[in-house]
């Protein structure tokens, strides 16, 4: 089987999985850090080596505070509770994103996490948390802008590979396959850089209800598509 590299996810349909339910919308999510889970260690078992999970854009800043507090609680708890799963299975945390705009205590906790796994390699995930794609493109141009102004790069050395290395997905892969979840048709100012020649794999599964099998299936549809990469 053709596994994926790399594997990113806008896991969406939290809210309409707990409104189906008559559920509080943070039980959504609740569950579907549950599915963070279980798909972490269906990756694992695959062999994938990234995954990148579109957990918290810069858009959902604007949600209600309550609720955006709450989804920073549940962040927590999950750092508390899944850090043996990231111990036992050489899992690395990246988190990227404006962290700076993340309150203190959850930036050390993020902090804390990252460095206790930095040398975990079986597999790399890059939570996107506080992060929106058309702002990394314009901070990878800032610091690109400095580097020439300051005389630490010239002009003419930027290209595809230079400027990848100042996104925030830095020494990783593209990702190969990206997978929507809920039925959604958009891309949602997620990796733009990145996904250029990314196959795109779109479910009406709700995040919290996706598990192994959904991702096994994703992962045999992505290996009958035939990348060409524009050739």
């Amino acid at each position: 089987m053709n596994i994926p590299k790399h594997i990113a996810i806008i896991m969406d349909g939290n809210g309409r999985w707990a409104k189906a339910k008559g559920l509080p919308k943070i039980m959504g999510h609740r569950q579907g850090a549950e599915s963070v889970r279980r798909v972490i260690k269906a990756c694992l078992k695959f062999s994938v080596k990234h995954l990148t999970l579109y957990t918290f854009s810069t858009e959902n800043w604007s949600r209600p505070k309550e609720e955006v507090s709450a989804l920073f609680q549940l962040l927590e708890d999950f750092l508390d509770k899944e850090f043996e799963l990231f111990r036992e299975n050489n899992v690395r945390l990246v988190v990227i994103g404006e962290r700076e705009r993340i309150n203190e205590r959850v930036r050390k906790k993020i902090e804390q996490f990252e460095r206790d796994t930095l040398n975990n390699n079986a597999l790399i995930v890059n939570v996107a948390l506080s992060y929106g794609g058309r702002q990394e493109i314009l901070n990878a141009v800032r610091f690109l802008a400095s580097e020439v102004r300051d005389g630490r790069l010239e002009l003419f050395e930027i290209d595809e590979g230079v400027f990848s290395k100042a996104l925030y997905t830095k020494n990783q892969p593209d990702p190969d396959l990206l997978i929507r979840t809920s039925g959604e048709m958009r891309i949602s100012n997620f990796l733009l850089w990145q996904l250029s020649y990314t196959e795109i794999y779109a479910t009406e599964k709700l995040w919290p209800d996706f598990g192994e099998e959904d991702l096994l299936e994703a992962i045999k549809e992505y290996g009958r598509r035939e990348r060409r990469f524009g050739k």
